[in-house]
């Protein structure tokens, strides 16, 4: 199929709330906005159905997971059929009984589930108890043909992996989405909160330069404490629900091209829509000036599968 070479891309950076409806509710209607102002590829950010719950671990919280397909993306399917675009969500996949997934799934302009990608590299961090829930991905690295472009998308933890975006480009996506809920420890927002945040857009931006690709990073916003409403049974977080407990994400969704620059980047404490026009033409151009892909010694990497080299 012909392509055109220019997409307009949306994040939809969000706050979530404990209501898992409310938030479903919220992501349609920021999809719709974002469709209406031009976008015609969307992407949500990690996870985006509830409070980031992977803060404690509790067999309850299984409940909110579902199957693909099931009522989410039967939900955002009608949304991008009748909107005519393409959307990334990223959903707490219920694969089998006690096989669950971090998945992303890609829904194309009719409705159809183009494909999904499950998350495989899985953190286990005060705070960040996603082990407890998540099997890793069986999928591998990704690219997949939409009518918008071919695309890779890699969740959160993952984006701190070159081999990753490395995989993910080579399969030959020309924009790689990270669906993402990343944010501060309050305690340590002060002394450690600009390093930590300028590390993760560093080695988002560096993923763009060598390999050559758009990378759209969208993080959500606000201080959560895994306060869940779902199908009306309410699950509270643990501790005291002051402003040092939880987790403040901070935002800061950006879009970078292939040459590592900022496209666009959002606040640290609002909810937007984030926009930027995509030229696909760039992802040649910016290789044939820095032809990393031509120069890998291929015939030298062996030792890159190997957990450490003694």
């Amino acid at each position: 199929m012909t392509q055109p070479t220019s997409q307009r891309v949306a994040l939809i950076q969000m706050s979530c709330a404990p209501d898992t409806a409310a938030n479903l509710d919220k992501a349609a209607a920021r999809v719709r906005e974002a469709a209406r102002a031009g976008a015609t590829l969307i992407c949500l950010p990690e996870l985006f159905r509830a409070q980031y719950f992977c803060q404690r671990e509790d067999h309850a919280l299984f409940d909110l997971a579902e199957p693909i397909p099931g009522p989410s993306t039967e939900r955002l399917s009608a949304v991008a059929r009748e909107e005519n675009v393409v959307l990334v969500a990223s959903l707490f996949e219920r694969r089998a009984p006690g096989v669950y997934h971090n998945t992303a799934v890609t829904l194309e302009r009719d409705g159809s589930i183009a494909d999904i990608y499950r998350k495989m590299h899985i953190p286990d961090d005060p705070l960040y108890y996603e082990k407890f829930y998540f099997t890793p991905g069986d999928l591998g690295f990704k690219a997949t043909q939409t009518s918008a472009g071919k695309i890779g998308t890699l969740v959160c933890w993952d984006q701190w992996y070159p081999e990753g975006a490395r995989l993910t480009a080579l399969r030959g996506a020309e924009v790689l989405f990270f669906p993402t809920a990343i944010g501060w420890h309050p305690s340590e927002k002060s002394e450690f909160g600009i390093a930590q945040y300028e590390a993760w857009q560093t080695a988002q931006r560096a993923h763009a330069i060598a390999n050559g690709v758009f990378v759209c990073a969208v993080n959500r916003v606000g201080h959560e404490h895994g306060d869940v409403l779902h199908n009306g049974v309410e699950l509270r977080g643990p501790g005291d629900h002051t402003p040092q407990s939880g987790i403040e994400f901070w935002g800061g969704s950006f879009i970078a091209d292939p040459f590592g620059r900022i496209l666009a980047k959002a606040s640290h404490d609002q909810e937007e829509i984030l926009y930027a026009d995509l030229d696909l033409k760039l992802v040649e151009v910016t290789r044939q000036h820095w032809p990393f892909l031509r120069d890998r010694r291929i015939d030298a990497y062996e030792g890159i599968t190997r957990r450490f080299l003694d």
